[in-house]
């Protein structure tokens, strides 16, 4: 009634009068400035009946309702849903904070809006709610993607292009080059610049840790964490914000453990980069790992194994079924030795399944399933689920537990091959930590195939590679240790007196590390008859499985270094610092 009374008092004051014939030609009036009030206040109470009529609708169908004039919609909500779905549907989502996303819909009983909430809230783990809202509503909501075109590119990932990638790697060519450029760029560029420094210096993990008085930045490079640029204090919050925004992370948890997943473009493919976010004291910690594509088209022959121990394990892995083992603690590349048997078994006729967590690297012909604690998938719930899906090949990132070991070891008896990894330190340590676990030793004895330990050292350099003067004490430990591998093994022994071992004395190429890349280093247990009838009889100690190996003529991963730092490959103190004895 105010509204209509307003329009009255309007209309008195305008102070109209009826026209008067005239032969003169007509000029249009020009519109007073109470007129334009007029139309102004009449547009309005138009609006004010569609959002009335809107809100009505809502309240019959008993959905919620939202006016979003004047209502902040920020990127991260009204990217949500791409601006050609939002306009063929009309609808926007406008509030994304937490686990909790609302979505505004003209027509909120579509089905096709229903299923796009539903698609929502299973993609980001979010409860997801649909709001009525007007056409009004949605004009104003629209204008937000125009504001988007400035994000689109970061919110997929980073994009180097040829020439700054060029541009660049001409610039660095040590870890300090990589300090310099920060400190010259804006943050808009630091994402750009330690993406192409990881990737030129061949970093497998970009650290990037909130410290009292600044920001460090470390790169691990063949293992080893390296410092490579500190940043001022001041910039954390644009940086952080920028990692989590291209990652997909809420940019509002800072008290939270947070996983997301950004993507490098490259002119000649696309590297993912799996990000974790961990809270600490001065902030957050940030881990981005790099998964290079080459990472698991690493040929099973190129891994590192010695022949005799290759050909002893080529036959174990070729059987129709049983359990092949790797041992190691993180980062000791069980992983890849696993891929690099699967792309060997990975035929046309063959069907191979993994259950992994998470999974890193697609690969072509194999089904690759992601465990989910959140929605109870574990490795157990997945193992039988896998095995109902008639796989010849299973692979299962990890056992953990009595329950995934018993569905393993079950399968490994009822024709299937199946691969897999169990933390212990050593492959005769992994009988033992399984029967801990409460696996029937009648059971594992005949349904584990092979265990395989490793370790991961770094080559020495070739361009620096000079003679190593290893210390008296250091050479007579080696010597012991070379002296003790088993004539069974078929490895023919060195002639210790006249050994030269290397080391790398630094150069630009491995950034004066005296390293350059890393090689693997292998113990392989074979599961004979001697050990299967001690397992059988509840032999579970690590000294005996020790003893049997070496009966066995298992060459150890102490002694396989030793090997390969006669043969140059890596040093003595490398093998040492990796695997002792």
């Amino acid at each position: 009634m105010q509204e209509l009374q307003s329009i009255e008092n309007l209309l008195k004051n305008t102070g109209a009068k009826t026209p008067v014939a005239s032969d003169d030609p007509v000029t249009p009036p020009t519109p007073s400035k109470t007129e334009e009030q007029l139309q102004e206040k009449m547009a309005d109470i138009g609006v004010m009946e569609r959002e009335r009529e809107a809100e009505r609708q809502a309240t019959g169908s008993k959905i919620p309702y939202v006016n979003l004039k004047g209502f902040a919609i920020s990127p991260e909500a009204i990217s949500l849903i791409p601006r050609d779905q939002s306009e063929e549907l009309k609808v926007v989502a406008f509030l994304h904070i937490g686990e909790e996303i609302r979505i505004g819909a003209v027509d909120p009983n579509d089905e096709k809006v229903k299923e796009l909430a539903f698609q929502l809230g299973e993609r980001h783990k979010a409860n997801t709610m649909i709001y009525k809202i007007s056409e009004e509503s949605f004009r104003l909501a629209d204008k937000y993607y125009e504001a988007l075109p400035k994000i689109t590119k970061i919110v997929k990932g980073v994009q180097i292009t040829p020439e700054e990638l060029k541009k660049y790697r001409a610039s660095i060519k040590s870890f300090g080059d990589v300090q310099k450029l920060l400190t010259e760029t804006n943050v808009t560029d630091v994402m750009t610049i330690l993406t192409a420094a990881a990737l030129e210096l061949d970093s497998s993990d970009i650290h990037i840790e909130a410290e009292e008085a600044g920001i460090e930045v470390r790169f691990r490079i063949d293992g080893e964490l390296q410092p490579i640029a500190n940043l001022s204090k001041d910039l954390w919050k644009q940086i952080i914000a920028r990692i989590k925004l291209i990652s997909g992370l809420k940019i509002n948890i800072t008290d939270k453990p947070q996983d997301g997943r950004m993507t490098i473009f490259l002119e000649e493919g696309k590297t993912d980069v799996r990000v974790s976010t961990l809270p600490t004291t001065w902030g957050e910690s940030v881990v981005m790992r790099i998964l290079k594509p080459s990472a698991v088209k690493v040929g099973f022959d190129t891994l590192g194994f010695r022949a005799k121990a290759l050909a002893k394990l080529e036959r174990e892995i070729h059987k129709p079924h049983g359990m092949v083992l790797t041992t190691g603690p993180t980062g000791s590349g069980k992983t890849t030795t696993l891929y690099s048997i699967l792309q060997l078994l990975n035929k046309p006729g063959v069907k191979i399944i993994t259950l992994e967590d998470p999974v890193e690297y697609k690969i072509e012909g194999i089904n690759q399933s992601q465990i989910d604690q959140s929605k109870h998938y574990s490795f157990a719930d997945g193992l039988r689920s896998i095995l109902r899906q008639d796989p010849d090949i299973v692979m299962v990132g990890e056992i953990r537990d009595l329950e995934t070991g018993e569905t393993a070891i079950n399968a490994a008896l009822t024709g299937h091959m199946m691969l897999s990894t169990v933390h212990t330190n050593d492959a005769a340590g992994a009988i033992p930590r399984l029967v801990a676990m409460g696996v029937k030793p009648f059971l594992l004895a005949p349904a584990l195939n092979v265990v395989i330990g490793q370790r991961l050292v770094r080559r020495v350099c070739e361009k620096c590679k000079v003679e190593d003067e290893v210390d008296q004490a250091t050479r007579e430990r080696a010597e012991k240790i070379l002296s003790e591998i088993p004539e069974k093994s078929g490895e023919p022994a060195p002639a210790l007196e006249q050994v030269k071992f290397m080391k790398g004395a630094g150069c630009d190429i491995c950034n004066k590390t005296g390293f350059k890349g890393r090689i693997g280093i292998y113990e392989v247990l074979i599961m004979d008859e001697e050990l299967e009838k001690a397992v059988r009889e509840g032999a579970a100690s690590e000294y005996q499985m020790r003893e049997i190996a070496k009966n066995q003529g298992m060459v150890t991963m102490v002694q396989d270094g030793l090997l390969k730092a006669v043969d140059g490959m890596t040093s003595v103190s490398e093998v040492f610092r990796v695997a002792a004895e």
